[in-house]
């Protein structure tokens, strides 16, 4: 049984404060995008995760085997092997990782034929990060809290054009939020990313850019290059270092894809 877990955007992100337990309350937009990673899994005689494409750093001891662990103890399930060919960057700001791991949650639940309502298939995506249970309904969402409480809004860019660049720099995501000023007021990203996409330019944010661009200017140069080339709308997504931008028609960036990772949507 075989599926296909996608990426994810952040529209627009904003860092409210920072909540008694160490994390951020944060509000975010999350889009789901066309980028894959293919999951699989298969009957065996013991259970296993074998990793292709893209190597985790790790050495693949990843997500998808706290999934099997968690499902598996609690519903006493039988062994499987898991394969995992990695598309997706890694740790780039595309959720990835979580998306494998809710992906591979509903996989189970359809191979085992667990029968768990997706409320209960995004509770324990929950337990395995803070954007990990968007993937489970997968469609477009007002997050707030940690980014796992979701109130699903209307967002259709099937019409435009989506291209995302991977910088080869790796953004430390503690330091990300270590570096944001915190502003809660005065800024309401619910209501303005329902205005036409080519507002967003002057009034969609995210507020590790500031931080990230500070630290490393190339990836503040990237998203200025996309706006030269003819974006609509271009940001950082989530932490980074991706950024993604909006077209209304097909372009060809040669010239980043010399020392970036560019992928066309």
């Amino acid at each position: 049984m075989i599926t296909f877990p996608n990426a994810k955007i952040n529209l627009g992100l904003q860092v409210l404060r920072k909540r008694s337990d160490g994390y951020h309350d944060i509000e975010t937009v999350l889009y789901p995008i066309p980028i894959y990673d293919a999951l699989e899994i298969v009957e065996a005689s013991e259970t296993k995760l074998f990793v292709s494409g893209i190597p985790i750093p790790d050495g693949g001891d990843n997500l998808c085997s706290r999934v099997y662990n968690l499902l598996g103890g609690i519903y006493k399930l039988s062994p499987i092997h898991i394969y995992l060919h990695k598309r997706i960057p890694i740790g780039a700001g595309l959720g990835g990782g979580s998306s494998d791991a809710a992906f591979l949650i509903k996989l189970m639940n359809d191979y085992f034929n667990l029968k768990l309502e997706s409320e209960q298939m995004m509770n324990y995506a929950r337990t395995m990060g803070a954007d990990c249970s968007f993937f489970i309904n997968n469609k477009s969402v007002f997050a707030e809290g940690i980014g796992d409480q979701f109130l699903e809004i209307e967002i259709d860019l099937s019409a435009y054009h989506l291209l995302v660049v991977n910088p080869p720099i790796h953004i430390n995501t503690a330091e990300a939020y270590g570096g944001v000023l915190l502003k809660e007021d005065g800024r309401n990203l619910k209501e303005m990313i329902l205005e036409p996409i080519n507002t967003w330019k002057e009034t969609i944010f995210n507020d590790f850019e500031a931080t990230v661009f500070k630290k490393f200017p190339s990836i503040g140069q990237i998203k200025q290059d996309l706006y030269d080339a003819g974006a609509v709308y271009a940001a950082m997504s989530g932490s980074g270092s991706s950024l993604f931008a909006i077209f209304d028609q097909a372009v060809c960036l040669p010239d980043l894809a010399k020392s970036n990772q560019v992928i066309y949507c």
